[in-house]
C-alpha cells in the first residue's frame, strides 16, 4: 500500500504533518508556558525547527497542571475535614506569636503567600552534611511508634538506599504505620524488588505521578522535588539531601558533597505532614495518617514551611525569594548549585546591591551538569556586573539550597535558584525568624566561603569567544530546563 502511495509523497505529506503539529504547539506554548523567555524559546523553536523540538516538547514543555489542581482541591477540602481538631490546640496562640515578630512582619507577603501559617516556638538543629542528617534521621525512625511519613526526589538502591530500605521495615514489622513516596522520574532505577519487598513488609509505598493521561507518560517536568521525614508528629526533617550514596560523598566525580538538612521540634512538623498528605493524597486518592500532639513547650524559633509548585495561583517559589531579598537590609546570602535568576530575582538583587546590602552568592565550581553549569556561570558573570559577589565552592559539589536575611532570618529547603524550581517542580522550604539559629547559620556559610574562591573581572575576560557562546547557547535554552 505504502508503495502504490509513493514514498515521496508519504515523506512530504508526513513533513506537512510536523509542520502543522509544531504550529500547533508553538501556539500552545504562548498561551500556556508561564514565563515570557520560555514561550519565546519553545514557540520559535517550534515554529523553525519541529522536527528537532516537537518531541522535547512533549517531554518538557507543558506546563498545565489541572488534573493536579483538581485533585489538590478535593484534598484540601478532606485535609480541612481532617484537622479540624487544630483549631481546639494552641496553634493559633503559636501563629500570633509569630505576627509579633517585627522581622517577620517585614516579610508582609509570605501570610497570603504560603497556604501554611509562621508558628512559634520551635526547635530547629541545623545539619551540615549526610552524615549528621542521616544519623539523626534513622535516629527519629528508630524511635518512631506511631507514624513515619517518608518523602523523597531521589532514591537509590546502594549502601544508603538499602539502610532506609531496612529502617522503614523494621518499623513497620513494629506496627508503626510507615508511608514511603518517591518521584517516578527522580527514583528511575529504583529496582522493583525494592518497592514490592516493602509492600510485602507492610509498608505503604506510592511514586508520585504526573498525572494519567497518554502524553503525561512522557512528562518529565512537574517533579516531586520534595524531601520530608516526619516521625510520630513529633520531629521533622527538610533540606536538599536525597537518599543515595553521593550525598554521603561516596561518588568520587563530586566528592566531598556539600548538602544542608533542619532537623525540627514543634508545631511547625503538623505544617510539614500537610504538604506530605497532599501529595500522599494526589498519589493515592487517601489520606496518610496524621499524628498531631497536643502541646510543646514554650519558646524557641518561629518557623513557616512554605511548599511551592506549578499549581499554585502565585509563582510561589520565585515570589518566596523575591519578597525576601526586598525584605533585606544589611545582607543577602545564597548558597545554591544552580544560579539561573529570572528577571524579577536579578532585579531584586540588583536593587539590592543599590541599596547597600551585602549581597553574596555561592555556586560550585564544578557543577554536575555542563549546561546548567555553563548557564550558571553566564548569570554569575553578569550578576557581578551589578555588584553581586561571587563565591565557586572549590572542594567539591555543593548541593545546599540555604539563604540568609540579614541577622535573624534563614530559608532551607529543597528548590534551587532556577526555573524549575520555580516553577515547574513541587519544592519546600522552611523559614527561620531566630537570631541565635540565623548566627548558625551565618557561621556554617562563612565556613563555606573560607572553602570558595570569589570570581573576580579577570574570570569573566579570561572566557574565549567559544566558552562564550557555548554559555550563551546554554542560557537561551535555561528558561525550559
Amino acid at each position: 500500500m505504502l508503495a502504490d502511495f509513493g514514498m515521496p509523497h508519504f515523506l512530504s505529506y508526513l513533513l506537512i504533518s510536523i509542520h502543522l503539529c509544531g504550529l500547533i504547539a508553538a501556539v500552545h506554548a504562548v498561551l500556556t508556558v508561564r514565563t515570557a523567555q520560555g514561550a519565546l524559546a519553545w514557540g520559535l523553536s517550534l515554529f523553525f525547527m519541529p522536527y528537532l523540538t516537537l518531541l522535547p516538547y512533549i517531554v518538557f514543555g507543558r506546563s498545565r497542571f489541572d488534573a493536579y489542581v483538581k485533585a489538590r482541591r478535593k484534598c484540601d477540602e478532606e485535609m480541612r475535614q481532617a484537622m479540624t481538631s487544630l483549631d481546639s490546640k494552641p496553634w493559633l496562640a503559636e501563629a500570633e506569636a509569630a505576627r509579633e515578630s517585627p522581622l517577620y512582619r517585614r516579610l508582609r507577603a509570605l501570610p497570603k503567600l504560603s497556604r501554611l501559617p509562621c508558628l512559634a516556638n520551635n526547635q530547629v538543629k541545623l545539619l551540615v552534611n549526610g552524615q549528621d542528617t542521616f544519623a539523626a534521621i534513622f535516629t527519629a525512625l528508630s524511635q518512631a511508634q506511631k507514624v513515619a511519613l517518608i518523602q523523597f526526589y531521589i532514591v537509590h538502591d546502594d549502601e544508603l538506599g538499602k539502610r532506609m530500605h531496612q529502617a522503614m521495615l523494621e518499623r513497620a514489622a513494629a506496627g508503626v504505620q510507615v508511608y514511603f513516596l518517591y518521584d517516578g522520574i527522580g527514583s528511575h532505577a529504583l529496582p522493583a524488588a525494592y518497592v514490592d519487598s516493602l509492600r510485602a513488609g507492610g509498608v505503604n509505598v506510592s511514586e508520585f505521578p504526573t498525572g494519567g493521561g497518554i502524553l503525561d507518560r512522557f512528562q518529565l517536568n512537574f517533579r516531586n522535588h520534595r524531601k520530608i521525614v516526619v516521625v510520630d508528629g513529633i520531629t521533622g526533617f527538610v533540606g536538599g539531601h536525597n537518599v543515595g550514596d553521593e550525598y554521603m560523598g561516596k561518588d568520587p566525580k563530586l566528592s566531598p558533597w556539600r548538602d544542608t538538612h533542619v532537623q525540627i521540634h514543634g508545631p511547625v512538623v503538623a505544617s510539614l505532614q500537610v504538604s506530605f498528605a497532599q501529595d500522599w493524597f494526589w498519589a493515592t486518592h487517601e489520606l496518610p495518617k496524621l499524628v498531631l500532639p497536643e502541646h510543646f513547650d514554650a519558646g524557641g524559633v518561629l518557623c513557616q514551611v512554605i511548599p511551592s509548585g506549578p499549581a499554585d495561583p502565585q509563582e510561589t517559589g520565585s515570589l518566596l525569594f523575591v519578597e525576601a531579598i526586598h525584605a533585606a537590609n544589611e545582607r543577602i546570602w545564597i548558597s545554591t548549585p544552580y544560579f539561573i535568576p529570572d528577571e524579577a530575582l536579578d532585579a531584586a538583587l540588583r536593587l539590592a546591591v543599590l541599596r547597600g546590602v551585602d549581597v553574596r552568592v555561592m555556586i560550585p565550581a564544578h557543577g554536575d551538569s555542563k549546561v546548567v553549569s555553563a548557564a550558571t556561570r553566564l548569570y554569575a558573570f553578569q550578576a557581578m556586573k551589578g555588584g553581586i559577589r561571587v563565591f565557586c565552592y572549590q572542594p567539591g559539589f555543593i548541593h545546599q539550597k540555604a539563604m540568609l536575611i540579614d541577622s535573624g532570618a534563614a530559608i532551607i529547603g529543597s528548590a534551587n535558584f532556577d526555573n524549575r524550581s520555580f516553577r515547574l517542580n513541587f519544592e519546600i522550604n522552611l523559614l527561620t525568624v531566630d537570631n541565635t539559629f540565623a548566627l548558625e547559620v551565618e557561621q556554617m556559610l562563612n565556613d563555606d566561603f573560607k572553602l570558595a574562591r570569589e570570581l573576580q573581572t579577570a574570570d569573566r575576560k579570561s572566557v574565549n569567544v567559544l566558552q562564550q557562546f557555548g554559555m550563551r547557547v546554554a542560557r537561551l535554552v535555561s528558561p525550559i530546563l
